[in-house]
């Protein structure tokens, strides 16, 4: 079971003091240097609630004897933004007191699912049953297999169409700022970008739905 808990805003600060230092003029050169000052920008983050739950059978000629299971609470923290660097002059275009910005797709920034969020439900875990016990390493295959859904399941979560209003509102904000009355921002891409990790899945006798 996962659920996304709460988000806010981050990052923007540093972005509004590199755009007010001086960028009056109508230029596109000019404004996608200022953008690009900032680089990466965290627009929004998100905690995720994610309840880990896996049983370990064992058998006796294909009968099986006991189950164990085990119930934990975790928490991934999931930042958002735009990769800044990517922003090219033709993805502005400013006639008089109008500006269109076309930004690039909104992506996972930083991924983080710290163990010290981890907290196992003792009234519903049943760690040693009869000839079969979870041990600490079943246990982080659950916590792998979690943190595996939890990536495989964020192009889901509504999390880009948060971000892109968040990121949207901020650079109205900061474009007002300059003098720009009349404001369209979009963007090339309404897929979430994740960086690619290294989460193999091996095949056991651990079942976690």
């Amino acid at each position: 079971m996962t659920a996304l808990q709460k988000y806010w805003w981050v990052g923007w600060p540093l972005m509004m003091a590199c755009l007010l230092v001086g960028c009056k003029e109508d230029d596109r050169a000019m404004v996608v240097g200022k953008i690009q000052q900032a680089n990466d920008l965290a627009t929004t983050e998100f905690l995720i609630d994610k309840v880990v739950f896996g049983t370990k059978t064992k058998k006796l000629l294909f009968i099986n004897i006991s189950e164990a299971r085990f119930l934990a609470y975790s928490k991934a923290s999931v930042k958002t933004g735009v990769d800044l660097s990517n922003l090219t002059p033709e993805d502005i275009t400013i006639k008089d007191e109008m500006i269109s910005l076309k930004l690039p797709p909104i992506e996972v920034v930083n991924f983080s699912y710290p163990p010290a969020s981890f907290r196992e439900d003792s009234l519903i875990s049943d760690t040693k049953a009869f000839l079969n016990t979870i041990k600490v390493r079943d246990q982080e295959e659950f916590f792998r297999l979690a943190e595996l859904d939890i990536r495989s399941n964020l192009q889901y979560m509504g999390i880009v169409k948060t971000s892109q209003q968040h990121t949207r509102k901020m650079f109205e904000t900061l474009l007002k700022s300059l003098g720009y009355r009349e404001i369209y921002i979009s963007f090339k891409s309404d897929e979430l970008v994740i960086p690619q990790v290294n989460l193999l899945v091996e095949q056991d006798q651990i079942v976690s739905p």
